[in-house]
This record gives structure tokens, C-alpha cells and sequence, in this order.
């Protein structure tokens, strides 16, 4: 009977274990249904093909989400030092694997010696020249060592090691770097970075190297972050900074701290939407997409007369957003009495709706618009990790090699970030320890089954090629990749509408029959990268407009 029993147990265990298999076996095979372009397990969407497969890599040697996109925003620093460096700052989005999002602010602030009428020399924002007023108190290493001392898993110093190889022994200039070299020829000290042996500045394929980068990023991947804000490196850099005209000391350097807070979140159909708080750009992303969520957009918004009214309520909801950006500040430092988070709340975005006519367009005073400079730098990162954990970072020098200030003895690039104080009228100060309006919007949007990790750069085009592609994706049902590539219409800080070049032409005629007025466009500057994960299926894009790449397993 013993024995009966003991065979009855044992037939019941193999079972199990034949039914546990078959499990298995079936998801597997489900997984391997995932389309040809798509990924299982992880992915980076960076601005180019190599610093995604770099934070990939970091990935699968069971890195984090947060190590991934470090790694991948150090290896843009010298791809495209043009857009962002750790002379820079940044915004970290982090969703955990347990789905608790925070955000980790390391962009520049005001230093001690600002100068309290700055704004006055606003109109001449915009570099030609090295301009060392502008910088800000870099903030991009303390941002990554707070991200990293928090969700970290493989060592400091490993992140570091992909780019200090590639900065020390060179790499073909690529075709986005080649495009901006020309923008140093007003800088010696840039200059002398970007040249050959002759004196003639690099071309696309040249072999670029910048060993004392290398140097510097040795240093702080050996001694940690307190290398950079203290010590040889901090002298160094406030030496530099201080012969080129500019403010900051080593008090300013030693001070600074990386803040951490909670996002902000909005509904979004399905989605929970988290942004940054103010003075990030969450909020007027948010605006805008809640007064077009007003109108129950689908893919017949996009065809036909209905595709001239989206798009002209799009613009209308810009223009009212040009209007509030005055009113995005550092909140520790808002006199104001205008309640930002007001900003998010249904109530607002049915008021502004309401002021939307659909016929026409109305002048300046209607929208109460202050004209501000539009920045055009910044670098982005989406990052999805196994164990659902994401990451959606942004970082930015500003302008095109910021203020084009350059410190020979550090190898680091200088941002001209105080110019975003530009947004304000001139009539306001700015204060120490303020930190600038930015347009930075990096988001998670979340969902019962899907993850959207997604972020833009092009300074105030970020709102434009976000708000773009989730409509896009959204609501008009086109793939992730096709939203991306969808053509935007762009309305710059004077209401002028610019269109991409192979925006519908019919409806361009349309809206301008309407009164809109548009304006000659040059190169768009907005760069979506963008990673989403359905039905266990990962799809990463990075823009075409960069020429860049994602990288996933």
C-alpha cells in the first residue's frame, strides 16, 4: 500500500514538473513571436547607434537602468560634445522596478557672483563668440552620482571606462559632430580640439580624440564624483572658466547639490504620464497635451478637413503656452503668486480650450506672449531595463558647444544655461542658487500592460517633438517609429509657425488662409528617443534626424 501510495505521489510530481515545463516552453515560444525589430528583455534608445550600444552593454553585464543611461549620456559627451558634456546638466526620470518614479535634478544653477541685471543682455543670448557670463554651475556628475548611489548596481568606475577608451585613442568624427566643428572657429582654445596637426579643422571620418577629457573622467571614475567639485580638477576648471570672464569659484563648485523629488503625474488615457516638476518643461508639455486630449482625437483627426482643425488647435494650444512660459520658475525662488501645478489641472487646459476658436487665429495680445530665445542643444536617453525598471534622461550644454567657453586643463566644454533666465522679461533679477526655466521633458508613461519611456532635445523644439509623437502614436494610431518620423509643425517664441519640409503642403495653405503666420523653416532641431514596451515586446527608436540608432536584447 506503501508502496502504491509512494508511485501515486511520484506520478503526480512528474506531472507537475512535464506541466511547469510546458509552461515554460510556451513562454518562451511567445516571447520569440516578438517581431524582427523588436527586443525581449531590454533596451537604449540614445542619439547615436554606438552610446546605445554601449549603455546596452551595461545592461546585459546586469547593470541598471540608471548604470545604462550614465554610461550612454558619458559616451555622448564625446559623440556629440556639441549638445551636452559634464560642463552641463541634467534631469534623470527614474521609474523603479517596483513602478515608484522620481526625479533627480542636477541642471546648472546661478553662481554666487551672478550678475543681478543679466537679462539685460538678453538680446545678445545667442553665442557667436565665447560669452562666459552664462555659465552655470555644472551639475551633470552630481546628478549621476545621486542616480547612481540610489539605483546603481555594477561599479562606479565601469561606466566610465567605454568612453575614457574612445576618448583617449580617437574615433572617426561622426556626421552629426562634423555638421557643428565649423561653430569653433571663433574659439581657440575649441579650435585647437577640432584641428589636425596642419591647423585645418576635422572632417566627417578625421579621427578626433580628447585625451584630456579622458583624463578628467579617469580621475572622477577612480575617486568618485568629489573629484570634479573639489580638489585639482575643481582649481582647474574655475582657473579656466575665471581668464575667460566668467564668475564661478570653488565655493560655487564645492556647494553644489543634486536634488531628488517626486514627479508629477497626469492622466493620459490609459497611461499615468510622470514629468519633472517646474522649473523643468513637464508642465507645459502637460498643458498642451491636455487641451488636445479635450478634443477625443483619433486616427480620422489626422485625414481630410479634420487634419487642418488638429492642427490649427495644436498651434492655438502652443501659442497660449508661449504665453505662460514666463510663469515656469525655480519654485524656491518664485515671488509669484501663480500656482504652477495649476498648469495640469483639467479645469485650466477646458478654460484655455474654450478661448480656441476653430475658425481663426488672433494677434499677439490675445495669447499674452513674451518673446523669448529659442535654444536648440540638449541630448536625450530612454532606457528600459529587464526588470521593468526605466529611465528617461536629458541632458545639455545649452546652445551649440554652450557658451564655447573651454577648459584646457579639464578637457570640459562650458554651458551658457543662464540664458534660459531670457524666458523671463527683463524686468526681473536672478538670483543665487536660481535655477533657469527649461523646456526638458523627460517622461515614463505608464499603463496597466505598457511601459513608454520617451524624451526629446532641441532646446524649446522638446515640447514641439514629444507632444508631436504622442499624438501621433496615441491617438492617431501610428507606430512608435512612424510617430517619430511624423513631420511637426513648430511655433517659435514669437508665434510664428514653421512646418518641416515635408509637412502636407495642402494643409500649410490651409492655415495660413486661417491667419496664421508662418514663417521660413530651417533645420528642426527635435530628436525623440523612445523606448515601449507591450506584450513583452520591446520597440526602441532613435530619431532619423540625428541619424541615430537604438540598441536592445
Amino acid at each position: 500500500m506503501a508502496r502504491s501510495k509512494a508511485r501515486v505521489y511520484t506520478c503526480c510530481a512528474l506531472i507537475l514538473l512535464i506541466l511547469v515545463a510546458i509552461i515554460v516552453c510556451i513562454a518562451v515560444l511567445v516571447r520569440r513571436k516578438c517581431p524582427d525589430d523588436t527586443f525581449s528583455r531590454a533596451a537604449v534608445a540614445a542619439d547615436s547607434q554606438k552610446c546605445s550600444e554601449i549603455g546596452r552593454d551595461i545592461l546585459k553585464q546586469g547593470g541598471s537602468a540608471v548604470d545604462g543611461a550614465i554610461a550612454a549620456l558619458l559616451c555622448t559627451s564625446i559623440m556629440n560634445p556639441q549638445s551636452m558634456g559634464v560642463g552641463g546638466g541634467s534631469i534623470f526620470t527614474v521609474m523603479s522596478s517596483s513602478g515608484e518614479v522620481k526625479i533627480i535634478n542636477s541642471r546648472e544653477i546661478a553662481p554666487q557672483a551672478v550678475n543681478p541685471n543679466l537679462l539685460k543682455s538678453c538680446a545678445a543670448a545667442i553665442q557667436i563668440t565665447p560669452d562666459a557670463q552664462w555659465i552655470g554651475i555644472p551639475g551633470e556628475i552630481r546628478g549621476y552620482e545621486k542616480a547612481h548611489k540610489l539605483y546603481g548596481k555594477l561599479p562606479w568606475a565601469k561606466l566610465f571606462q567605454p568612453t575614457i577608451q574612445m576618448a583617449r585613442e580617437g574615433f572617426p568624427v561622426p556626421q552629426i559632430q562634423g555638421r557643428y566643428i565649423p561653430f569653433v572657429n571663433d574659439s581657440k582654445a575649441l579650435r585647437k580640439i577640432f584641428s589636425d596637426e596642419n591647423g585645418n579643422l576635422l572632417k566627417i571620418g578625421d579621427i578626433v580624440k580628447f585625451e584630456k577629457l579622458a583624463d578628467t573622467l579617469e580621475i572622477i571614475a577612480n575617486q568618485g564624483a568629489d573629484a570634479f567639485y573639489n580638489g585639482t580638477i575643481a582649481k582647474d576648471l574655475i582657473h579656466d572658466i575665471q581668464e575667460a570672464g566668467g564668475t564661478l569659484t570653488l565655493q560655487d563648485l564645492a556647494s553644489y547639490k543634486a536634488t531628488v523629488s517626486d514627479a508629477w503625474a497626469f492622466p493620459l488615457g490609459e497611461y499615468q504620464m510622470y514629468i519633472p516638476p517646474p522649473p523643468a518643461g513637464g508642465i507645459i508639455l502637460s498643458l498642451v497635451l491636455n487641451i488636445m486630449k479635450g478634443y477625443n482625437l483619433n486616427s480620422a483627426s489626422a485625414t481630410g478637413e479634420e487634419k487642418t482643425l488638429t492642427y490649427h488647435r495644436y498651434i492655438e494650444a502652443f501659442k497660449f503656452v508661449n504665453g505662460l512660459k514666463k510663469h515656469i520658475r525655480d519654485p524656491n525662488f518664485s515671488s509669484e503668486k501663480f500656482p504652477q501645478k495649476k498648469l495640469m489641472e483639467d479645469n485650466f487646459a477646458n478654460l484655455i480650450r474654450k478661448m480656441i476658436s476653430s475658425e481663426k487665429t488672433h494677434d499677439a495680445q490675445y495669447y499674452n506672449i513674451t518673446p523669448h530665445l529659442d535654444s536648440i542643444g540638449t541630448t536625450h536617453v530612454s532606457v528600459l531595463a529587464e526588470d521593468g525598471s526605466a529611465v528617461s534622461a536629458t541632458s545639455s550644454i545649452n546652445y551649440i558647444f554652450g557658451s564655447k567657453v573651454f577648459s584646457p586643463r579639464t578637457g570640459v566644454i562650458l554651458n551658457n544655461q543662464l540664458s534660459d533666465f531670457c524666458w523671463r522679461s527683463k524686468g526681473f533679477v536672478v538670483f543665487t542658487g536660481e535655477q533657469p526655466p527649461s523646456s526638458m521633458s523627460p517622461a515614463v508613461l505608464k499603463s496597466q500592460t505598457k511601459t513608454l519611456v520617451i524624451g526629446s532635445t532641441g532646446g524649446s523644439m522638446i515640447t514641439t517633438g514629444i507632444a508631436s509623437t504622442l499624438m501621433n502614436h496615441l491617438w492617431f494610431g501610428k507606430s512608435l517609429k512612424e510617430a517619430i518620423a511624423a513631420p511637426v509643425v513648430f511655433v517659435n517664441s514669437t508665434n510664428a509657425v514653421r512646418f518641416e519640409s515635408h509637412f502636407d503642403k495642402n494643409v500649410i495653405q490651409a492655415l495660413k488662409n486661417m491667419g496664421h503666420d508662418l514663417d521660413t523653416a530651417g533645420r528642426f532641431f527635435n530628436v525623440v528617443q523612445a523606448v515601449e514596451k507591450e506584450d513583452g515586446c520591446i520597440c526602441a527608436v532613435s530619431d532619423a534626424r540625428k541619424l541615430g540608432k537604438a540598441a536592445g536584447y
